[in-house]
């Protein structure tokens, strides 16, 4: 009896600490994980939501950047923390891609998405001095010497690997050079270590602006409202609208899977109000981005969404031979 009794007393104390961390949520400083390096469109997308969703939700989000591995070491982190929302994730598009290229075991089945947040515009950006003044110049020597003029990326699995595999299917074969994240890259090329490198539009607008950076081509299948003259890739690679069409850099906000229900439901009542927040919108704005919140508007949306694009790319890079496991081992389907 004595056993029951202190068994059924500690069921009591769990239940009593949940509905402690329920009724005390949010708390008055919430992590907020991007694992990419400072800099990228990641980090700085992420740090405006942060801040638009600390406002609604009367918190502090604190942006802790936890780079290495294309993601996976701060996707882990977020996963191994303790499952009462003290802790959050804002990452790229890398989770669809780890388990094929082997860098993890991780998908976006492990954790709840909150919000689909943004898709960052990809753009071929070449140094201010460079010689090159058109897209269609760099293609015609990237043709001429393959494996020779060197782009700068995030790195296997990350969106400008996988842009450089489309290229690839156009007889386009730069030589890749890995650098830890997005604005490694561009630095790179400002510093004339490659030639070129494909950049998210926000980590590189101020660049372009300055002259430090050219901008050369929108890697996509639309102009931008602030460079119409500029051609977006697709005009100059027959065929190729339907790959890249694809939003190559979603932004997500995301928790562990087994993070309670009620406070999934907080953090997502709060982010469907931090995208209407002012300034938020105005940098969503003044830096091209893609809403994708208004365009996958339920978390069954974002879901089917997150299995489409794992499909697409993960297809991609085994048929490229660029991938270590077929996505079948993984039971994801070919589209």
């Amino acid at each position: 009896m004595k056993k029951t009794a202190l068994f059924f007393l500690l069921i009591a104390v769990f239940m009593l600490a949940a509905v402690s961390v329920l009724a005390d949520y949010p708390f008055s400083s919430v992590t907020m994980i991007v694992p990419y390096g400072a800099g990228g469109t990641t980090d700085l997308v992420g740090r405006q939501f942060a801040t638009a969703l600390g406002k609604v939700l009367g918190t502090t989000f604190v942006v802790e950047n936890q780079g290495g591995a294309s993601g996976s070491i701060g996707c882990q982190a977020a996963l191994d923390a303790d499952k009462d929302g003290s802790v959050v994730l804002f990452t790229a598009e890398s989770l669809g891609t780890q388990r094929v290229m082997d860098i993890s075991k991780l998908s976006y089945a492990d954790y709840s998405p909150i919000m689909a947040v943004a898709n960052d515009p990809k753009v071929i950006v070449v140094a201010g001095d460079s010689k090159y003044d058109t897209i269609d110049a760099l293609l015609d020597d990237i043709k001429a010497y393959p494996y020779t003029i060197q782009m700068s990326y995030t790195g296997p699995g990350g969106s400008g690997h996988v842009q450089a595999l489309i290229m690839n299917q156009y007889d386009y074969f730069p030589a890749l050079t890995a650098y830890a994240g997005g604005s490694d890259c561009y630095i790179a090329v400002m510093s004339n270590q490659v030639v070129f490198t494909n950049s998210n539009y926000s980590t590189v607008a101020s660049y372009i602006e300055s002259g430090d950076l050219k901008l050369l081509a929108v890697a996509g299948t639309e102009r931008m409202s602030q460079y119409p003259d500029v051609p977006a890739l697709s005009e100059k690679m027959e065929n190729s609208e339907a790959l890249l069409s694809i939003p190559y850099t979603p932004l997500s906000l995301l928790v562990a899977a087994d993070v309670p229900a009620d406070i999934k439901e907080q953090l997502r009542a709060g982010a469907l109000e931090a995208v209407k927040d002012p300034e938020f919108v105005e940098f969503m704005e003044k830096n091209n981005i893609e809403k994708l919140y208004e365009k996958y508007t339920t978390i069954d949306e974002i879901n089917a969404f997150y299995t489409q694009w794992e499909s697409t790319v993960s297809w991609l890079l085994y048929d490229a031979g660029a991938a270590t496991f077929s996505p079948a081992d993984f039971g994801i389907a070919k589209p």
